[in-house]
């Protein structure tokens, strides 16, 4: 995957810092009523195409979603799950649970060796990393509730898709020619995408087409029963896996309060556990809001130092207290209280940086990947949508379901296989987080919706593993103490921390070397190199005049598209 994503990266540092710094406005797509912002053009075309036909922004997400299930395999999935956040044109706001969880055979310790070690690579690749998907349970659950249109027109353009074919564009190319040999090593046949690609090729989807079909027909029991089902169940089976297809005719999704706060004159509404990126944020934005931004130039060493340092207090409360909220107790409100955060900003000197060895997790009262995929959409009702889903890694497991045609998801890498030790994107955990039978992993996924003076203001998330709390934190700055545009925001170059590695990684030539220079003199590692990205941020923007701004980020082939 690190090869992977050095190819994909090289042919992206058009936004570096030469970028940036020229003075011409840096803007999105402009529309006047509604737009869908997400990782493909196909996908966001056919989500903007379904509001047109009168759907909502509910209708949109469903279609959008099985859209990327077809045109973006490497993270949009029907194999997978994910989290939504949503705002009413009422205000009404909500989110929606539809994460993988443990298979009900899974135990604690299934990824030891007998000596009690971690066995590398068992949990994050294989089909013993397959957690039983939520996607699908999560879109008949937001169709059930909010959906206009019918739930056959919703799915049809991606039956169509999958079955007509759709162009690979230069990037998918290079990922999927760079996966090839994991895709033979992860199945027991040769699967539809093991051959060598170039931009321009058709890709069909057959047997994807076909499982679509059958949960066009048949509902949500078109997924967890019937021959979708036996054909997953047995193909685990032949694999060695422990998934059954009790494990998938139990799975529900699950409405969630989420996490909500005020930063500057803005409110906050993101996503509650297992998703650990509302409270991170909030944790993160509480501890910076005392600073007036305003007169710390943007990315500069002082605003780089601040924000590493309440980032790296952040991830360690993450390490040790969170997990699945149906099986542990968090204390939330306690986490993200003023003056807790207080406390743990004590020990912040601009004169040097923390070590994360000297900073452990707080004294309170009483993990993801690179390859999510992210979307926002707004509609011409005013209903607000942001939401992340996700494989794990790119193209998940690389188990690729035999005669159904879609991967399956690696989320079980995201629990903690032993405490302490670091999963695939360096995260460590604790008991809160340890493997039990239909227990939810924890994610650092981080749907977002922001509000001011009570009406919607932004959308926005981010795929990234544990550089998503971050990708979205400084959008959010970008946004409210830097006045940027959308566009001009998802553009900067970012940075991040998470406590452990102690390191500050940041996206090649987009910070000077006088920024670079005086971190290194505090004390701070940085880690900058041509394979880095740091989130791929898709974002709506209302602007003053009533219109939406979109930010599609660029270093992917994310497109904005509206009316």
């Amino acid at each position: 995957m690190r090869k992977i994503i050095l190819a994909l990266t090289i042919s992206l540092l058009f936004f570096n810092c030469k970028t940036n710094s020229k003075k011409e406005k840096i803007t999105g797509l402009i529309t006047e009523k509604a737009m869908v912002v997400s990782a493909r053009e196909e996908a966001s075309k056919i989500g903007s195409d379904i509001l047109k036909k009168g759907g909502n922004a509910y209708d949109a997400m469903v279609a959008t979603q099985l859209a990327l299930a077809v045109v973006y395999p490497v993270a949009g999935n029907i194999g997978g799950g994910g989290f939504m956040v949503y705002r009413t044109n009422n205000g009404k706001t909500g989110a929606l649970d539809f994460r993988e969880k443990a298979p009900l055979n899974a135990s604690k310790d299934m990824y030891l060796d007998t000596e009690g070690n971690v066995i590398p690579g068992k949990s994050s690749f294989g089909i013993h990393s397959v957690g039983v998907p939520g996607t699908i349970a999560g879109l008949f659950e937001v169709h059930h509730k909010f959906g206009g249109l019918p739930f056959k027109d919703l799915i049809q353009p991606a039956i169509d898709m999958a079955r007509e074919g759709f162009k690979v564009t230069n990037k998918q190319a290079i990922a999927l020619n760079l996966t090839r040999k994991l895709f033979e090593k992860a199945n027991n046949y040769k699967v539809l995408f093991d051959k060598e690609w170039k931009k321009g090729d058709l890709l069909k989807q057959e047997e994807l087409a076909q499982t679509l079909e059958r949960i066009r027909d048949n509902g949500q029991d078109g997924f967890y029963k019937g021959k979708t089902a036996q054909l997953f169940v047995d193909y685990v089976k032949e694999l060695g896996g422990i998934i059954s297809l009790k494990d998938l005719e139990k799975y529900r999704a699950i409405w969630r309060k989420p996490i909500t706060f005020n930063y500057k004159n803005h409110k906050i509404i993101s996503m509650n556990l297992p998703a650990s990126g509302g409270i991170c944020l909030a944790q993160i934005l509480k501890s910076i809001a005392p600073f007036d931004l305003t007169k710390i130039a943007h990315n500069s060493s002082k605003y780089v130092q601040l924000l590493t340092e309440a980032e790296r207090r952040s991830y360690a409360d993450r390490a040790h207290y969170l997990g699945d909220i149906d099986f542990v107790n968090v204390q939330i409100d306690s986490l993200i209280a003023a003056s807790y955060i207080k406390k743990r900003m004590n020990s912040f000197s601009w004169d040097k940086a923390t070590k994360s060895s000297e900073v452990s997790h707080g004294a309170i009262l009483g993990h993801e990947s690179d390859q999510t995929t992210h979307y926002s959409i707004v509609d011409q009702f005013g209903n607000a949508v942001s939401v992340t889903t996700t494989l794990n890694t790119g193209y998940g497991s690389k188990v690729l379901v035999k005669g159904a045609g879609f991967f399956l998801n690696n989320e079980m890498d995201d629990f903690s296989a032993k405490p302490g030790v670091p999963n695939v994107y360096g995260l460590v955990g604790s008991k809160a987080n340890a493997i039990a039978p239909e227990k939810r992993m924890l994610s650092s996924m981080t749907p977002t919706i922001v509000e001011k003076d009570g009406k919607l203001k932004m959308v926005l998330g981010t795929p990234g593993g544990s550089t998503i709390i971050t990708s979205v934190l400084q959008n959010i700055i970008n946004i409210v103490d830097y006045k940027m545009g959308m566009q001009e925001s998802v553009n900067k170059a970012r940075f991040h921390h998470q406590w452990l590695p102690d390191n500050i990684r940041m996206e090649p030539n987009g910070f000077d070397s006088t920024t670079k220079d005086n971190l290194k003199e505090l004390g701070y590692e940085l880690v900058e190199r041509n394979s880095l990205i740091i989130g791929r941020v898709d974002a709506i923007l209302m602007l003053p005049n009533g219109k939406l701004e979109g930010g599609a980020d660029p270093r992917g082939d994310d497109k904005a598209v509206g009316f």
